[in-house]
């Protein structure tokens, strides 16, 4: 594209020669007749002679004249010449005129601000780019064990003349890798409607209570398997401006959490505090805590902390929490002590 203006800019200096030759080459002849024609007309040789020196030092000066427009032009031309060489080849322009009201440095102004757009845009393709590459290579780690896994089992279910007892056992273990399979494609769904902004809000002032309520729920069930008790803080007429199914989800996801990091027994308490402009939501857990230097990464996508690895999950609902909140005008914000538990903290605007 620089290239094509650089082009474009040439072609304009040849035009100007040409259009500068001929315009002189016209003034010249018009003068010419004009002063023929007062050389016939006026009687005195005195006049005469007067005269056509008067023209020929207006037609010199107008001569002159043109030259140093002709020269003004070509020099503004190879400078933005040189502009263009200098951002083709990823340099600051030497001849650069930042402070100067002139019509160069302008000219050069609107060649850096067009060549820093074209830099942005460059710099954000290579970084969409690497986060596809990053992505694509994520899902594919998340879905490879699963399907090995299931490969194996029926490998072993053809090959094998098994007991009804064993094939019973492979078959609930295969369901549960389908299971996770299907997780993870719901997860991954969840995410890119988040990302790409196709799910829609439909905010309403609606009881903060009834939403903890939706959210644990979904958490009960293993958290009984787990002897984990819950307590909840919250009085039934606190009412904020929310979405209560995508904001059920987001506190869901922050339970599950909970519970999955909370050894046999532990407790979960969540306490709902109004304040002036946010209402806080409080989950704290007794589980095995959060390093400080760790608190930005766990809402990274697919974040698995090496000590939880081989914990069930895939490292999306902490990311897709945020992502839920963080579309309603509020926050989260985590506190941690290892070893003794987390509290997340959800601020939803009033």
């Amino acid at each position: 594209m620089e290239q094509a203006q650089r082009k474009r800019i040439e072609i304009g200096m040849i035009g100007n020669r040409a259009f500068t030759t001929v315009m002189i080459s016209m003034g010249t002849m018009l003068f010419a007749g004009f002063l023929y024609v007062l050389w016939i007309w006026v009687p005195r040789a005195s006049v005469r002679y007067t005269l056509l020196l008067l023209g020929g030092g207006i037609c010199l000066t107008a001569l002159l004249w043109c030259l140093w427009q002709r020269r003004q032009i070509c020099s503004f031309a190879q400078d933005l010449c040189r502009t263009l060489d200098e951002l083709m080849a990823g340099r600051e322009p030497e001849n650069y005129y930042p402070y100067e009201d002139i019509l160069t440095a302008r000219v050069q102004g609107k060649f850096l601000q067009y060549y820093d757009l074209m830099s942005e845009g460059w710099r954000r393709s290579q970084q969409d780019k690497q986060t596809i590459q990053e992505l694509v290579s994520d899902i594919s780690h998340q879905v490879k064990t699963p399907i090995a896994n299931l490969s194996m089992f029926i490998g072993i279910l053809k090959e094998h003349q098994l007991s009804e007892e064993k094939r019973s056992e492979f078959l609930d273990t295969m369901a549960g890798q389908i299971a996770k399979l299907d997780f993870l494609m719901q997860s991954l769904i969840k995410m890119s409607r988040l990302e790409t902004g196709t799910f829609v809000l439909h905010t309403k002032e609606a009881g903060l209570y009834d939403t903890i309520a939706q959210a644990l729920n979904g958490v009960l069930a293993k958290a009984e398997s787990k002897n984990i008790r819950f307590s909840v803080e919250c009085e039934e007429s606190i009412k904020v401006r929310h979405d209560p199914k995508w904001t059920a989800e987001a506190l869901g996801n922050l339970l599950d959490n909970g519970v999955k990091y909370t050894p046999d027994g532990g407790n979960i308490c969540i306490s709902v505090r109004p304040w002036q402009f946010y209402t806080r939501v409080d989950i704290t857990d007794t589980g095995i805590g959060i390093p400080e230097e760790h608190y930005n990464d766990v809402f990274k996508r697919f974040y698995r902390a090496e000590e939880v690895s081989a914990q069930e999950g895939v490292g999306l609902g902490l990311y897709l929490a945020q992502g839920i909140i963080t579309r309603q005008k509020g926050y989260i914000s985590v506190k941690s002590e290892v070893g003794k538990g987390s509290t997340f903290s959800v601020y939803l605007l009033n």
